[in-house]
């Protein structure tokens, strides 16, 4: 018998070659809701070549350290199906990490549909949402949820670290931090 799993939150984050057309990801990580993590830096596929030395002055990742110390694209590709597969993914630049996401699955040989990723600014106003409705009129909700969102960003956020597991931590601790505030009592 098959076992069943349960449908999770995940918070999803790549690095990647630029911001060009061309560019391809080099690290990925990912976050479950209940703190299981994941990071991968990605061997490149034969057909990537494109680099950027800013974006590489970013995140700090040369491509001799891809090519020496990467897990194949295709082995990461095939991992995170296995892993991600009917959860649900969040990523806080879902357009950016999504055309990542894409071209590892196709470069993999994998259907780029595989996994698709939603907004991470979505999980944390379901999850403001979901802690204020008992205490707040349903007329009030959305403005509520919205401003909680906001005071707990503006206490926690910061610049992004430019890898892919600090950053996927962050948005992480960003929705566990507005779901207990969106829980704690009101005076």
């Amino acid at each position: 018998m098959a076992e069943v799993v349960e449908a999770m939150l995940v918070f999803l984050d790549f690095e990647a070659s630029s911001l060009s057309k061309r560019s391809y990801p080099v690290e990925v990580a990912w976050v479950f809701e209940d703190g299981r993590e994941e990071a991968h830096l990605i061997r490149p596929a034969p057909a990537w070549t494109d680099w950027d030395p800013v974006a590489e002055a970013i995140h700090g990742i040369d491509r001799a350290t891809l090519e020496r110390d990467g897990t194949p694209h295709g082995v990461v590709a095939e991992r995170m199906v296995a892993e991600l597969s009917g959860h649900d993914l969040r990523a806080s630049a879902p357009s950016w990490d999504g055309k990542w996401l894409s071209a590892l699955l196709r470069a993999a040989g994998l259907p780029r549909r595989s996994l698709r990723l939603a907004d991470s600014d979505d999980a944390l106003l379901d999850a403001a949402r979901d802690g204020l409705r008992d205490t707040v009129p349903a007329a009030e909700l959305e403005a509520a949820a919205a401003a909680l969102v906001a005071r707990v960003e503006a206490r926690l956020s910061g610049p992004p670290a430019h890898r892919a597991l600090a950053d996927a931590r962050a948005e992480h601790a960003l929705w566990l931090a507005v779901r207990e505030a969106a829980e704690a009592p009101r005076t």
